[in-house]
């Protein structure tokens, strides 16, 4: 089943980022279908958050579509080179976002090889962000697609993780957030190998 777009537009960017674990991430792009399920996710709590890219409201014509209704995909180049994917929620004009950090490949794993240039499948195939975007053929031309498809959709597969299984911890690469970089916002599937590699604070 798709994620509504009433599950994106909760209040607790926490939770939802806890619950997008073990949730499907699904793109059909050229008519080509690749998947994976969601195994470590990021929360960023808009203008309080010095983490976020709308910290203080600030708004640019990149981030504009963060300040939408919640459901939608919110997609910007790192370092001229990685296409960053995250899941925009809450309401209107709250900023609120979780980047989706790794996936477990399930669906098109020959098509994701491909992309990233790979031979067989391994971790580090979908394992952090860039690689994960790149594997499922996501650009930043997708940033403000609707989550509810065609192009890009989340899926309840009635996968369960038990809350026992969720690791917190600190975010990857926001030290200059200072106070803020130390939110354990950043959540994983215990012992799953296709978690990135990343390291907080």
């Amino acid at each position: 089943m798709i994620l509504t777009e009433s599950f994106y537009a909760r209040k607790d960017v926490v939770k939802i980022a806890k619950e997008l674990l073990g949730k499907v991430l699904v793109t059909r792009f050229d008519g080509i279908l690749t998947s994976g399920m969601i195994v470590e996710t990021e929360a960023y709590a808009g203008a309080t958050d010095k983490a976020s890219h709308a910290y203080g409201n600030r708004r640019t014509n990149r981030t504009e579509i963060i300040y939408g209704h919640g459901g939608a995909a919110y997609v910007y180049l790192c370092y001229g080179i990685h296409h960053l994917f995250n899941v925009v929620t809450n309401i209107q004009d709250t900023p609120h976002a979780i980047l989706i950090r790794a996936i477990e490949p399930m669906e098109g794993i020959n098509v994701m090889l491909q992309r990233r240039g790979k031979e067989k499948l391994q971790p580090l195939l979908t394992a952090g962000p860039g690689a994960m975007s790149m594997a499922l053929g996501i650009h930043t031309k997708h940033s403000g697609l609707s989550l509810q498809g065609p192009g890009i959709h989340i899926e309840d597969r009635g996968i369960k993780i038990s809350k026992k299984d969720i690791v917190a911890a600190t975010r990857v690469g926001v030290a200059y957030a200072m106070d803020d970089a130390l939110r354990p916002y950043r959540f994983y599937i215990k012992d799953n190998k296709y978690v990135s590699k990343g390291k907080g604070l």
